[in-house]
């Protein structure tokens, strides 16, 4: 979306006109490892379109975020591993060893960074856990300044794997990306609108160009240019995945992807868009859209 103060206050007028409906139980995960991830500063809290001043600013969050229903699970219960790449995966960018980037995660929440040598942690003031220090890693190669931050159980670390980067397996792991030193926007939105309203809550699924994942909520938050949409921030060029399907609050009548087509269900009910994001061009703000009717 715009960030100019014109269009951001044009925005916020309309969102006040929406009446803010409750959240709602999330569809149907289609990924193999359930919950969700998001970066976030030491406190826990999100930071306005994960964009950063400083690589050492940012944390990892276990999930599942601000105006997800009350029964959107966090991670699974167990012990994970973390790096930090390139958004393409080939470059890695995490510097320290894989035993020293592991953290814990005990009733969907994290609780601790782990290992012989753990990163810095901080203090979750939403769900009172941990948040964990994803630095040290070098600077992206990146040229919009994006960075990407993997999770996988650690019974899922593979190194002989087909398609895995730097034994991440993508269809194992939760991604999410982030920006440092780069304001630009490029990012998916998905819009979940019944009779004409906005719907809070709503849960979109986000499989990344490398085929790993992660869930988004539809959220209103004024200060994190949030109103009333599923934020997936700092996409990466290439074909991304947005999927979503019936729940609470929610039965679909109607999918348009972000050309503008109608998309058709699977045989499992599922909607599975293709969202085709263009090469960066410096200074441009770029949204793509995925517009949702629901009955």
């Amino acid at each position: 979306m715009s960030r100019t103060p014109l269009v951001a206050a044009a925005l916020v007028s309309m969102a006040a006109l929406l009446v803010t409906s409750q959240p709602s139980s999330a569809a149907p995960d289609p990924a193999p490892v359930s919950g969700a991830i998001f970066t976030s500063d030491s406190s826990g809290e999100p930071v306005n379109l994960n964009h950063y001043a400083s690589k050492r600013d940012v944390y990892l969050n276990g999930g599942p975020g601000i105006n997800a229903p009350d029964d959107a699970a966090g991670l699974p219960d167990g012990t994970y591993y973390f790096q930090v790449t390139d958004p393409s995966g080939r470059t890695l960018l995490s510097t320290d060893p894989i035993e020293c980037r592991q953290f814990t995660v005990v009733g969907g929440v994290i609780q601790d960074a782990t290992g012989p040598c753990p990163h810095v942690t901080g203090e979750d003031g939403e769900d009172g856990g941990a948040t964990v220090q994803l630095f040290p890693y070098d600077d992206t190669p990146n040229n919009g300044g994006v960075y990407k931050v993997w999770v996988t159980p650690i019974g899922s670390y593979d190194c002989t794997a087909q398609g895995n980067k730097h034994c991440f397996v993508p269809r194992q792991s939760k991604t999410d990306n982030f920006k440092v030193l780069e304001d630009a926007t490029v990012e998916i939105d998905a819009r979940f609108w019944k009779n004409g309203v906005a719907q809070l809550g709503m849960a979109a699924y986000w499989t990344d160009t490398n085929g790993a994942s992660n869930v988004k909520y539809s959220e209103y938050a004024p200060e994190l240019l949030a109103f009333r949409e599923a934020h997936i921030e700092a996409v990466e060029p290439g074909t991304h995945v947005v999927t979503v399907g019936d729940q609470d609050g929610c039965t679909i009548s109607k999918v348009r992807g972000a050309r503008g087509e109608n998309v058709r269900p699977g045989r499992d009910g599922l909607y599975r868009v293709a969202v085709d994001v263009a090469v960066w061009r410096a200074g441009a703000d770029v949204t793509y859209r995925v517009e949702v009717t629901c009955r």
